[in-house]
């Protein structure tokens, strides 16, 4: 069966990775699928590319489930002081980073349904098992998840005017301006940062002090996220974090933080 495994290597990997949002987590994931497979007697097992599926899914949703909420701290940023273009387009893979910031917002054994059957087309009967429920439920799932995607909120004005609310929260944070921050920030708003959701104007204006670093510069670059503006922190040209917003009717509805250095590596020139 290890044989199997390393043909499957890439398709398992590419799960792990759509699973857990990050290259270094897919990694241990791998590994510790790997160790499952030496370790399993696979005699009887009649589709190994299923059963290699079923692992890793186990695997991933252990991990997403293991997960601790904690401090939401993130290193100081180095802002570039050369000539940047007003908004610095995230060319190289648009709809992965998207598609990321999408994912997190799933529940684990929705994350789960939803990957493996609408990307990866395993059956929901292969699905059911790792979740402990039936088919039906499992395909309620996929669809809860499918409409959480479709329904993600959507900016509804330019990026000029988004650009402009953005640059109004990092000014409160970087003056520690509590009520400014909350002024710009929709009352139910999210903040997500890896197994860390903050919802609530006010309990995420409270995370000011962490914000403030990132607005110590008129020269902090801007992107572009698909449709919505994001913010890049650097150090020594290498992106080591990014900040996405969504603005909607003037305030920002959603924040997201994605901070894996290998997976902003890939996803962001």
């Amino acid at each position: 069966m290890i044989a199997q495994f390393e043909q499957e290597r890439t398709r398992l990997r590419a799960i792990a990775h759509r699973m857990l949002g990050s290259f270094a987590e897919a990694d241990d994931a791998m590994q510790e699928a790997w160790l499952r497979v030496e370790r399993a007697d696979t005699s009887g097992i009649e589709n190994p590319a299923a059963w290699l599926t079923t692992v890793v899914g186990r695997v991933c949703l252990n991990m997403l489930r293991d997960r601790r909420e904690h401090a939401f701290e993130m290193p100081d940023p180095v802002i570039d002081t050369g000539e940047e273009p007003e908004h610095r387009a995230v060319a190289k893979d648009q709809v992965g980073l998207a598609m990321l910031i999408v994912l997190d917002s799933l529940k684990p054994d929705e994350r789960l349904a939803f990957v493996l059957h609408d990307m990866f087309a395993v059956p929901f009967d292969d699905i059911a098992p790792l979740i402990d429920k039936t088919p039906a439920a499992t395909r309620q799932l996929a669809s809860r998840a499918r409409k959480r995607v479709q329904g993600r909120p959507q900016p509804n004005v330019g990026l000029p005017q988004q650009r402009e609310v953005v640059e109004a929260f990092l000014k409160a944070s970087q003056e520690g301006d509590l009520e400014g921050l909350v002024s710009v920030l929709h009352p139910d708003v999210v903040l997500r940062a890896g197994a860390l959701e903050v919802i609530g104007g006010r309990n995420v204006a409270g995370r000011a002090s962490t914000f403030r670093k990132y607005a110590v510069s008129a020269t902090a670059q801007f992107a572009v996220i698909g449709d919505e503006i994001g913010f890049i922190s650097r150090v020594g040209g290498v992106p080591f974090s990014v900040m996405a917003f969504t603005v909607r009717d003037g305030r920002i509805a959603a924040i997201h933080v994605i901070q894996d250095e290998e997976q902003l590596a890939a996803l962001v020139p």
